[in-house]
């Protein structure tokens, strides 16, 4: 009886020592395991830390306190849809001049075509402002402008009363610009976005518009090309560095971005007025229609037929000698006779 209690005693304190062990280690325990989810909720914004597993409306941490909004004088004012456009001219045009440079062989039409690029993405500016790539954008509107067949005979015509621009210095650089211009249009192109730009060969087929075998094909065939018309043969790294320098004297014409959104938007404002005029003569040209014309039918007069059996239409012939006599007298009597014949004035 002596050892049950003694051993009851035993077994009661034990317990009351690990409840008083439990009751002390808990509130330690509960800061260790909601104190890394206090941390982590304010660094994915826009994440609900509910939807982790945590079922437990009682253990979920409280909200983290909002942020306290910057000071307005320290945060950048967003850029304007002219600043926007003039960094990006800023920052691409020089390098696009010389790659239409590369495309075309000619300093004037480089220009103009990096121009009209650059008129084109003012003009649909929300559709370049939120693309991937503005200056792929770009990139892409000034090669297709330059190796369009109808602006290339236009710069081919005006060529004949301007100064013919004068030929790289370097025989090499001749050499290479001869080459190029020999290749074709899609292979000079993606000759130049792979070894010139540097370019993946994914993205030079995208750009292309082709598939990415067919411009490996076309990358190979204008290599080989260049290649032979080069004095000595010459490595992809070579060929990157005398595609870089080449056109190193290109720069833009002297038009300033300012000048080049007035322009995209006076040509804006013609083409609306022109579409107005268009339809404003359409719309009379069927009114005026609608209004002359037959609003009935009407059958066609049928072709005369000739009559027979009808006397002659007689013709005025000689006076007879009565009818002489009669106009000599009428003539005679005027004077004298009655007042029938003539008049008095009262």
């Amino acid at each position: 009886m002596r050892g049950s209690l003694h051993g009851g005693v035993q077994r009661s304190s034990r317990q009351e020592s690990s409840r008083e062990s439990a009751h002390e280690s808990a509130p330690d325990e509960q800061p260790t395991r909601t104190k890394p989810e206090r941390h982590q909720r304010p660094t994915c914004a826009g994440t609900d830390t509910t939807a982790l597993g945590d079922s437990d409306p009682v253990s979920a941490p409280a909200p983290a306190p909002a942020p306290a909004p910057d000071d307005p004088a320290l945060t950048p004012a967003p850029l304007t849809p002219a600043q926007a456009f003039d960094a990006l001219y800023a920052c691409c045009a020089p390098s696009l001049v010389q790659q239409t440079y590369l495309l075309t062989g000619r300093r004037c039409l480089a220009r103009d075509a990096v121009e009209q690029a650059f008129q084109l993405a003012w003009q649909r500016w929300p559709e370049v402002a939120v693309d991937r790539d503005p200056a792929g954008w770009v990139r892409a509107a000034a090669h297709e402008y330059a190796l369009s067949p109808w602006h290339r005979l236009r710069h081919r015509l005006l060529r004949q009363f301007r100064h013919p621009e004068p030929p790289p210095a370097d025989p090499t650089g001749r050499a290479l610009l001869d080459a190029l211009l020999k290749l074709p249009p899609p292979y000079r192109r993606t000759l130049i976005l792979y070894d010139g730009l540097r370019m993946d060969l994914p993205e030079t087929a995208a750009e292309t518009e082709a598939s990415t075998a067919a411009a490996a094909g076309r990358l190979m065939h204008a290599r080989e090309a260049v290649a032979g018309c080069l004095p000595e043969p010459i490595s992809p790294d070579t060929l990157h560095r005398l595609l870089t320098e080449l056109p190193a004297g290109v720069h833009p014409g002297p038009a300033e971005p300012i000048v080049l959104r007035a322009q995209a938007d006076l040509r804006a404002r013609r083409w609306i007025h022109t579409a107005i005029a268009f339809t404003t003569i359409l719309l009379t040209t069927t009114a005026l229609t609608l209004h002359i014309a037959p609003d009935h039918y009407e059958p066609p007069i049928p072709p005369g037929t000739p009559v027979q059996g009808l006397p002659p239409k007689p013709a005025a012939g000689p006076l007879s000698p009565t009818q002489q006599a009669l106009r000599a007298k009428l003539r005679s009597a005027t004077a004298t006779g009655p007042e029938r014949l003539r008049p008095e004035a009262h």
